[in-house]
């Protein structure tokens, strides 16, 4: 039976080759496709520096360092995002508290951030839901009113882009790629096969600020340097090239030249792959339009969508039947999956104190989405075929 899963990757022969030159050479990891592949993702970002990791997980909790975050503070996030958008402050102590969404982008709602802020908050976390940025623009003024930092979850957004409506920044008109850091610290990506070019595992932090770049660096290597100039101890000139410090408590979250030798591949093709993901929302958009199954996907005037995810939200007359709409379409081989259980109702969670009912929006939000198949390799007669078999499943309820 034919099956289209909801996000797949797109590996070519370019791809395969790149990775075998690695293979073939004296470097397979902490190697110069390190450097290469940061230096390629910062240009294309608009970006002074990129720092790789070996998970968008682990770069959230290096981001998180990096700023200071730690025991006792509190971030400010969604819960309508994957749980390690939350857990990587947890790791250093501190307290997410959770923002309610946009009910159309299922993004974080600027205009609620405000009331959550107390004299313990030092970061917000907006999260680029589904590819599609949030309103930069509001998150900075607020982060600047209350001299707060902003770490962007961007895992759903590489080549995504805002633009920008107000003059206050000097640059109306302008149009800046997610992952610039032009309204944030700092930027966080993920290079899971299901996103837009992947690594098999692997992340990024990029970031404009030189403070940061430094504490990444040394995070992601066991809290490691090897740099004289940062020595610490006083006669550390009496030791050999051998000498390496140990300045913080840092992790082995280092990425492999052969992960970094296949996201180089990945990352000239990025346009097209976003291109073919707006195509396919498009043509998704001109079938669904006029039936009243759910509601799309919105794109705001601020924002270029990168359609990592394609989700809709179910009509009330179909949330009651969403278990079995879901398993109705994977037996009929669309593979849809949901995005996502609010982080707060995990059980991890609840038993830190959490409640069910402190975001509203977001708990309606997740009894009606639905993330449909959408992905560059897939053809139109795939798409058509997701939507034949969406048509028959919601016509026999």
């Amino acid at each position: 039976m034919k099956y289209i899963p909801y996000g797949k990757q797109n590996i070519d022969e370019e791809d395969i080759q790149s990775v075998v030159e690695v293979l073939m050479s004296d470097f397979l990891t902490q190697g110069p496709k390190i450097d290469e592949f940061e230096e390629k993702l910062a240009e294309f970002c608009g970006a002074k520096y990129a720092v790789l990791f070996n998970s968008g997980t682990a770069a959230l909790h290096a981001a998180y360092f990096s700023i200071g975050l730690s025991k006792g503070d509190e971030f400010i996030t969604t819960p309508i995002t994957f749980v390690a958008t939350a857990n990587a402050g947890v790791y250093l102590g501190a307290k997410p508290v959770f923002v309610d969404i946009e009910k159309d982008t299922g993004n974080i709602d600027a205009g609620k951030i405000e009331d959550k802020i107390s004299d313990r908050t030092k970061l917000i976390v907006p999260v680029h839901y589904a590819g599609h940025p949030c309103d930069m623009k509001k998150i900075k003024e607020i982060a600047d009113k209350y001299n707060l930092k902003v770490v962007e979850d961007g895992c759903h957004a590489l080549g995504a882009e805002y633009i920008v409506q107000c003059s206050s920044f000097n640059v109306q008109g302008s149009t800046f790629k997610v992952g610039s850091c032009q309204f944030s610290d700092m930027t966080v990506f993920s290079f899971h096969p299901v996103k837009h070019i992947t690594t098999g595992e692997g992340g990024a932090v990029l970031t404009n600020k030189k403070e940061y770049y430094e504490k990444l660096l040394i995070f992601r290597t066991h809290g490691i340097t090897r740099d004289v100039s940062k020595f610490k101890a006083q006669d550390s000139a009496s030791e050999g090239d051998w000498y390496y410090e140990m300045q913080c408590l840092g992790y082995n979250y280092r990425m492999t030249d052969i992960q970094a030798a296949l996201g180089m591949s990945q990352l000239k093709k990025l346009d097209n792959f976003v291109e073919r993901r707006r195509q396919i929302a498009k043509k998704y958009y001109s079938i669904f339009k006029e039936l009243d199954y759910f509601d799309l996907p919105e794109e705001k005037v601020y924002a270029h969508h990168s359609y990592h995810l394609y989700h809709v939200r179910l009509k009330d007359k179909y949330v009651r039947r969403k278990v079995d709409i879901f398993r109705m379409l994977r037996g009929n081989g669309v593979g849809v999956q949901v995005h996502y259980i609010p982080v707060y109702w995990q059980p991890f969670y609840e038993e830190l104190g959490f409640k069910k009912g402190i975001c509203t929006d977001a708990e309606d939000f997740y009894r009606r989405e639905i993330s449909l198949p959408i992905y560059p390799a897939m053809t139109d007669e795939d798409v058509d075929f997701v939507a034949s078999k969406i048509d028959e499943v919601f016509r026999s309820l």
